[in-house]
């Protein structure tokens, strides 16, 4: 199974591995677990939801976008050499340490060798984010692709990056109130649309009754918001009440599975299925259930972690989505290239005033998770999937 794509950039380029990043600086030390961080103080957030109604809602029109290679991206020279910077949110999604960052690195390493990398996790704290970014700019960057933890906050680093000539690549979630000078991303607004018509189709073919709770990603998020808006664009006409939603927190495990729980209280026998915006706090309603002593209804995910992974062969999670971070961490390598060699790629699409490159990603089910893990879009060894306490249900599917 492949994954669709619009456009790569530099496509003539092969994939990159994972492999120790060369000429890396890193103040990401903090390898804890996700969900053993201190939940991000949010006291003097805005709780509000991130308003999605003035974007170009034809960005999210991918079916006529040029698939093809080539994309008259520049030729990287081996002695062209640059300061780039991969400011990245947080460890509680556990692909950031795992995936972007050594993905992104080897990218820029096989393309410049010249070239440094700096990267820096913010942990889920805005004020340290603004941080790291000045010292980066301090340091030389001159281009800072950024997955902002407030996606409000980060026009900030935006305007003040842009006012000293540096490049700004949103990464992963977009900046609206400041337009970066590209942004690379999955569709999310195509993310939260599909999860959430997986679902309906689910409960229809079950003959489902009751109504639904929707848990979304964190309010200062504004892909969050996509997301979000992208689930209400299918459950709102789906014919299910919606019991509550939620707007997650720093996208933090934990308060997604208190709120649930209470919700557990408040509509006994009530809940047909569970849309929830990511693995993390798909996981916290699972195990809101599973702790309240009921049955799990369908809970959806998104990012094809490890654990979801596990979790939808054991039937506990429902679906998720494959996204292959290879894509996005090597587009946003060839984007913040193209920059630093003057030549700005071609966008495919505008969304809230950038030119992007969105990608469209996949549902994964029990229907399709053997292709999937089987296929060249998986990153996780098959016995890393399979272990012990879940060999059984592998070995039901045929995995082996």
């Amino acid at each position: 199974m492949q994954t669709r794509h619009v456009r790569r950039m530099a496509a003539a380029f092969a994939a990159a591995s994972i492999v120790a990043p060369v000429a890396v600086a890193s103040a990401s030390t903090d390898t804890s677990e996700p969900g053993t961080s201190e939940p991000m103080d949010t006291t003097a957030m805005d709780t509000g939801a991130m308003d999605t109604s003035a974007m170009d809602t034809g960005a999210m029109d991918t079916s006529a976008m040029d698939t093809g290679a080539g994309t008259g991206a520049p030729e990287i020279t081996s002695d062209s050499s640059a300061i780039i910077a991969f400011l990245m949110p947080d460890i509680a999604s556990t692909r950031y340490e795992l995936f972007d960052a050594p993905l992104f690195t080897a990218r820029i390493a096989e393309l410049c060798p010249g070239c440094e990398v700096i990267y820096l996790n913010a942990d889920a704290d805005p004020a340290k984010q603004q941080q790291q970014a000045d010292s980066a700019l301090v340091q030389g960057a001159e281009v800072l692709v950024l997955d902002p933890v407030d996606s409000t906050a980060a026009a900030t680093i935006v305007n003040a990056a842009q006012s000293q000539g540096v490049t700004v690549i949103a990464y992963d979630r977009p900046i609206p109130d400041a337009p970066p000078d590209f942004y690379v991303s999955f569709d999310n607004f195509a993310i939260g649309a599909s999860i959430a018509q997986s679902l309906i189709d689910e409960l229809d073919a079950e003959g489902a009754e009751g109504g639904l709770l929707q848990v979304n990603g964190s309010p200062t998020d504004a892909a969050a918001g996509l997301i979000r808006d992208g689930v209400h664009s299918v459950i709102d006409e789906s014919g299910y009440e919606l019991l509550g939603e939620f707007d997650t927190p720093g996208w933090q495990p934990p308060e997604a599975q208190n709120w649930v729980s209470g919700q557990i209280t408040s509509f006994p026998d009530q809940i047909a299925g569970v849309v929830a915006a990511n693995d993390g706090t798909g996981g916290g309603a699972i195990a809101a259930f599973k702790a309240a002593g009921v049955d799990v209804p369908p809970v959806t995910g998104n990012d094809a972690e490890l654990a979801a992974l596990q979790r939808i062969i054991a039937g506990d999670q429902f679906n998720t989505i494959s996204k292959p971070i290879n894509i996005v961490a090597e587009a946003a390598a060839e984007v913040a290239l193209a920059f630093v060699e003057g030549q700005p790629p071609a966008a495919d699409t505008t969304l809230f005033d950038a030119p992007s490159l969105l990608f469209v990603p996949t549902v994964l089910t029990q229907d399709n998770i053997v292709e999937f893990l089987n296929g060249p879009d998986n990153p996780f060894p098959i016995e890393d999937v399979c272990t012990a306490e879940y060999a059984d249900a592998c070995s039901e599917l045929g995995l082996n």
